[in-house]
């Protein structure tokens, strides 16, 4: 944790939803004047495309089927966590882009599929946020998790994080169901070994929750919209939450438990509108005191 350079660490697995947080954040940062570096998980994965099909085709060979970007052997994450010590040090650190598609190579100037070069984050940012898989990661290798000053977990039931997948995958990235439902039970262990722990480390989880059938992801036609699901908000530590305003504000919201609330989905967006920015605030307020 950094006083001078915070850092806020948005982690999910993929197609749990964590890029439309991230377009909350971007709300947040417009409005309230405050100049963010973002830092995207999927820069640090060790191969590309074409190298993780060899990878994974060559694991298999050896015994592992599961070899997958959720995982260790797939990431840097010594170098995520030297990332996140760099900035929370002196407010600058490497990243690079992972280019998804057409679009983004357009836009990069590289083929998708492929990374573009290291660079430093410039100097003179308010804050770093990062959105990707393993922003909260703890093992015998690295804490990533100390160094992030606000965490924040999105983590959907996993049957609808499986139909966000694999329509994102269908229609953004053309890959075919069965392909997409390989990669479902390929990353598996490493959803269980790697994804799940991560959400004891985070101070808030947002958890959306259909209220329609999605018992069987894989043949569902349409994702579950947000007024059609609840969102679970738990906090690590409910000390200095005042739950009494947010149940005033948030209409059809409830307490579930004494560190846990309850809203519609639709109401999501308002929900980290009010948690968030008071949160935001106190980090830059806590930066300016350290300079000044």
């Amino acid at each position: 944790m950094s006083a001078k350079h915070p850092i806020i660490s948005v982690t999910g697995s993929s197609g749990a939803g964590t890029t439309s947080v991230r377009r909350t954040f971007e709300q947040i940062f417009r409005r309230e004047n405050i100049n963010a570096a973002f830092m995207e998980g999927d820069a640090f994965h060790r191969y590309d495309r074409a190298e993780m099909e060899v990878a994974a085709a060559t694991a298999a060979a050896a015994g592992n089927p599961n070899l997958s970007h959720f995982g260790e052997e797939a990431n840097l994450l010594a170098e995520l966590e030297a990332a996140f010590r760099s900035y929370g040090e002196i407010g600058t650190a490497k990243t690079r882009y992972y280019v998804h598609d057409t679009a983004e190579a357009k836009k990069h100037g590289v083929p998708a599929g492929t990374f573009t070069p290291w660079e430093e984050i410039p100097y003179g940012t308010d804050l770093l946020m990062y959105e990707g898989l393993h922003g909260a990661t703890v093992n015998d290798k690295v804490n990533i998790a100390k160094y992030a000053d606000l965490k924040i977990g999105v983590t959907p039931v996993i049957n609808l994080e499986w139909i966000q997948k694999i329509h994102r995958d269908k229609e953004e990235r053309g890959y075919t169901p069965e392909a997409v439902t390989d990669v479902i039970l390929r990353r598996m262990p490493d959803y269980v070994r790697c994804i799940c722990p991560q959400f004891t480390e985070t101070d808030i989880n947002f958890q959306r929750i259909p209220t329609v059938d999605t018992s069987n992801p894989f043949v569902a036609r349409w994702i579950p919209t947000a007024e059609e699901s609840m969102v679970v908000i738990r906090f690590r530590s409910p000390r200095g939450i005042d739950f009494a305003y947010l149940l005033s504000m948030i209409s059809g919201s409830f307490m579930s438990r004494a560190n846990c609330i309850v809203i519609p989905g639709a109401k999501q967006d308002l929900a980290m509108q009010l948690i968030l920015t008071p949160m935001i605030l106190q980090l830059i307020e806590r930066k300016r005191r350290t300079f000044f």
